[in-house]
């Protein structure tokens, strides 16, 4: 097993013991009132992007991903269930810039600074298009137990698959070639379109959830989570202990 895994996995532990730590402390966040809300939206999104982006593209590719997509659309639905209007252009800017670099980021390890910065501009133009035309996270929002689809969000799925797929072919035609670039390009533009999909038809049960918490609930939950950050923690001491070699 590579260090640098160990050390990744360490890490997602410590976040976790954290996260835990703040749900068992909800009284003192001020309840139902407080930040806590908004922290849910974002653990929750990013376990579901994350989750996804890491099987179809690998673990750091789906924590980088997972982790900016979660924070950036937290923000947006939190904004979203208060009735409260969009962000301006530069906000949504800036979102979409924070997940096109988290994006770039998780190619780097595998194809490059070159590779990765120039798909991470891309797909931050693509996404600021996306607003200025009105398809937003946030478009059409609802909260409800029931998931659901809207015909815009639909066909916004489908163009992100097919912008994600065609800027992976341009990077790789112009910027860093990859071995069999269409299965890469159809591979990056099938994921992210799956994983989008999936997270657009649950978002509204997501949402229902974050704003109806019952408190034994969320002690619950935090308590899981810390035993997951404690497992995750203790892996590089089994490793030791059963001389496991790291490369």
């Amino acid at each position: 097993m590579d260090h640098h895994t160990v050390a990744l996995i360490s890490i997602t532990g410590t976040s976790f013991d954290v996260l835990g730590s703040l749900y068992l402390a909800y009284d003192l966040l001020g309840g139902q009132h407080g930040p806590l809300r908004l922290l849910t939206r974002a653990v929750t999104y990013s376990i579901v992007f994350g989750i996804g982006y890491g099987l179809g593209l690998g673990l750091f590719f789906g924590l980088a991903s997972g982790i900016a997509t979660g924070i950036t659309l937290s923000i947006e639905f939190s904004r979203a269930s208060r009735g409260l209007d969009h962000y301006s252009l530069f906000w949504e800017g800036l979102f979409a810039a924070i997940r096109g670099f988290a994006f770039g980021a998780g190619l780097y390890r595998s194809l490059g600074f070159g590779f990765a910065i120039a798909f991470a501009i891309l797909i931050t133009i693509g996404q600021i298009l996306a607003y200025t035309r009105g398809m937003r996270p946030a478009a059409d929002y609802s909260a409800s137990r029931r998931p659901q689809v809207t015909r815009r969000q639909f066909w916004g799925t489908v163009v992100r698959t097919l912008g994600y797929t065609v800027t992976a072919l341009i990077c790789s035609a112009f910027i860093h070639h990859v071995d069999h670039p269409w299965l890469f390009a159809i591979r990056v533009g099938l994921v992210t379109g799956i994983v989008t999909g999936v997270g657009v038809t649950l978002y509204p049960y997501i949402e229902y959830y974050a704003d109806n918490l019952p408190e034994r609930r969320l002690g619950v939950f935090g308590i899981a989570l810390i035993f997951c950050g404690f497992t995750l923690q203790s892996l590089q001491y089994w490793l030791t202990l059963f001389d496991v070699r790291l490369t």
